[in-house]
C-alpha cells in the first residue's frame, strides 16, 4: 500500500473520500465541507441511518452528486476525550477493510481530531495510516487460483492534514514498526517445508543490510560449546538446528544491551511424545517468539533506535525419528544443569534454557525478555486476548503492562513462587521438564527461571494464545499469523530504554 501525507484540498475528486464525525453526529469541518460539496448527501443519509458517531461506525454514500469520488465514507470517532492512537489505528483498519471489500483502489482520509481530544492531528494521521497498513497485509504467495478473490484492492492511501511535518515524523517510526510486524507475520505464516531452521537463519542474515550484525551458530559450534538442551530437541530432525544472534548498536554510548530471546520451533510434532493429528495442525507457528524477536530487531534498526539491543533465537524442528530424545532421557544444558525429559512435547523450554544462558553469559544485558508459544495452559487461563507475563522484577513487569495497554498487545502477570518450583524437582537430575497436570504455564516459567542468573532482570512472555488466530480476525490482523510482540517490545524500548 502506497501511503502519503498532504495538505487538505477544497474537495476530493477521485477514489473514496473519508471524513469523520464524533459521537452525537457532530460533523468535522471536512465532513461539513464534503456534505456541502455533495449537495447535502451526508445530511440526508444521516436522517435515514443509525449512525451516531460512535467509534468505528461507518456511513457510506455511493457516487455522490457533484463530486467525482466513487463514495463518501463517514466514520465515527466516538467521544473526543477517549480518542487515542490505539483507537485511531483500529479505525484506520476498519475503514481499510470496508474500502477493500468494496474493491476500492484509492482513498483520501481527511479526518481531523475533534476538540477535546488529547492527540494532535499530525500524530493522528500517522496512527490512522498505521492501522490501514496493518489491515492491508495479505499472505497470498502460494495461491495459484481465484487470485482476485483474495487480492487487496486498496493500494493508494492519502492522508490530509495541516500538520504534514508532524505526521511524517510520527509515521517514520510507526512505518518501521509495521515493517517488523509484517515480517513477523510472514515468518509465522510460512509453511514448515519452506521455513525450516537453516532457511529462517538465511532470512535473518539478509537483514544485515539494515545495519544489524547477524551471526549464526550451527550444530557443530553449539555442540562444541555445550548446547545440550537445544540440540537435544533438534536431534530427531533431518534439518540442522541453528542459533541466530542479532545485534543493533544504536545508542550514543557503549553499554550493556537490552536482550530479547525467542523460541523458534519451526515445526513441533511433539517428538516421540507425539501430538494427536488435530493438535499438530498449526504447529508451523511454534516459532512465533522467534518471529517477534526478529521483527522487533528489524523495527529498531529501521527506525535507527537509540539503543543497544540483542535478539537471540533458537531455531529447531521437533521431530520423532530413531535419533530423537526419549522420555526419561537426561540432557546437560549449556548452564551445566541437568534436565530430566519426561515429555518431549515440552521442548520449547529446553531451547530457551540454552538460548537464555548464552545471552546472559555473552552479553550481560540490562534485562532479558523471552517470548515463546510455550503452553496450551496459557490459552486456558487467558484466552486469546492477553499474553501471560512472568517476571522477577516489578518494574519491568509494570512497564510491559503499560506498553501493552498503549499498543493493544496486552499482557497479564501470573505468579512465580517456590511452591510451584517444587513441582519440577527431578528424582535423578537437577530439574524435570514438566510439572504435572496443573499450573502448566507457571511451572514452565519456573523451569525457565532456573536458567536466569542471580541478579538478572527477566521476564517471560507466553504468547501461545496471541501469536496466531484461528477464529474471528481482529480489525488490524487479517491473517492467521498476528506478528504479536513487535509493537509491545518496540514501545517498551521507545518509552524507557533509548538514550
Amino acid at each position: 500500500m502506497q501511503i502519503s501525507f498532504a495538505a487538505p484540498s477544497p474537495k476530493v475528486q477521485t477514489g473514496s473520500w473519508v471524513v469523520a464525525a464524533s459521537e452525537g453526529k457532530a460533523l468535522s469541518p471536512a465532513a461539513v465541507k464534503a456534505d456541502k460539496a455533495s449537495g447535502g448527501a451526508l445530511t440526508r443519509a444521516l436522517k435515514f441511518s443509525r449512525f451516531t458517531g460512535k467509534s468505528g461506525q461507518l456511513l457510506e454514500v455511493l457516487a455522490p452528486e457533484g463530486l467525482g469520488v466513487s463514495r463518501l465514507l463517514l466514520v465515527g470517532l466516538g467521544k473526543p476525550a477517549a480518542l487515542d492512537g490505539k483507537g485511531l489505528e483500529v479505525i484506520g483498519a476498519q475503514i481499510t477493510a470496508r474500502l477493500d471489500s468494496a474493491g476500492e483502489t484509492s482513498a483520501t482520509f481527511e479526518i481531523e481530531v475533534p476538540k477535546g481530544s488529547k492527540i494532535k492531528n499530525g500524530e493522528a494521521a500517522a496512527h490512522l495510516a498505521f492501522g490501514a497498513r496493518l489491515r492491508g497485509y495479505s499472505f497470498e504467495k502460494y495461491r495459484t487460483r481465484n487470485l482476485d478473490e483474495h487480492k487487496r484492492h486498496l493500494n493508494a492511501l492519502k492522508l490530509t492534514t495541516a500538520e504534514i511535518s508532524a505526521a511524517k515524523r510520527a509515521w517514520q517510526g510507526l512505518d518501521a514498526v509495521a515493517d517488523g510486524v509484517l515480517l513477523a507475520r510472514d515468518l509465522v505464516n510460512e509453511p514448515p517445508n519452506i521455513l525450516y531452521p537453516v532457511e529462517f537463519a538465511r532470512r535473518v542474515k539478509a537483514l544485515a543490510k539494515l545495519g544489524l550484525k547477524v551471526e549464526v551458530l550451527g550444530e557443530a559450534e553449539m555442540k562444541k560449546q555445550g548446547f545440550g538442551a537445544l540440540l537435544g530437541v533438534g536431534q530427531g530432525s533431518e534439518r540442522e538446528s541453528q542459533l541466530v544472534v542479532m545485534q543493533w548498536n544504536g545508542a550514543r554510548k557503549k553499554g550493556n544491551p537490552v536482550a530479547f530471546v525467542g523460541k523458534g520451533v519451526c515445526f513441533d510434532s511433539g517428538g516421540l511424545s507425539l501430538k494427536p493429528g488435530a493438535g499438530m495442525m498449526g504447529m508451523k507457528g511454534d516459532m512465533g517468539g522467534a518471529a517477534a524477536v526478529t521483527g522487533t530487531m528489524l523495527a529498531l534498526a529501521t527506525r535507527k533506535a537509540k539503543v543497544n539491543a540483542v535478539g537471540v533465537i533458537g531455531v529447531v524442528e521437533n521431530m520423532p525419528d530413531g535419533g530423537a530424545i526419549r522420555p526419561d532421557d537426561v540432557l546437560t544444558s549449556l548452564s551445566g544443569q541437568t534436565i530430566e525429559v519426561l515429555n518431549t512435547d515440552a521442548e520449547g523450554r529446553l531451547v530457551l534454557a540454552d538460548a537464555l544462558t548464552y545471552t546472559q553469559r555473552r552479553f550481560k544485558p540490562k534485562f532479558v525478555i523471552d517470548l515463546a508459544t510455550l503452553t496450551g495452559a496459557i490459552v486456558q487461563a487467558l484466552g486469546f486476548e492477553h499474553a501471560g507475563v512472568f517476571s522477577n522484577d516489578d518494574k519491568l513487569s509494570d512497564r510491559l503492562a503499560q506498553a501493552g495497554r498503549t499498543t493493544g498487545e496486552r499482557v497479564w502477570r501470573l505468579p512465580l513462587d517456590p511452591a510451584y518450583d517444587k513441582m519440577i524437582r527431578s528424582k535423578i537430575a537437577d530439574v524435570k521438564n514438566i510439572g504435572g497436570a496443573n499450573s502448566g504455564s507457571i511451572t514452565a516459567a519456573q523451569f525457565l527461571k532456573r536458567f536466569i542468573d542471580d541478579g538478572m532482570v527477566w521476564a517471560h512472555l507466553d504468547i501461545a494464545g496471541v501469536a496466531w488466530q484461528d477464529g474471528e480476525h481482529k480489525p488490524m490482523i487479517p491473517s492467521w499469523g498476528t506478528g504479536w510482540g513487535v509493537k509491545l517490545l518496540d514501545r517498551l524500548i521507545h518509552e524507557h530504554y533509548e538514550s
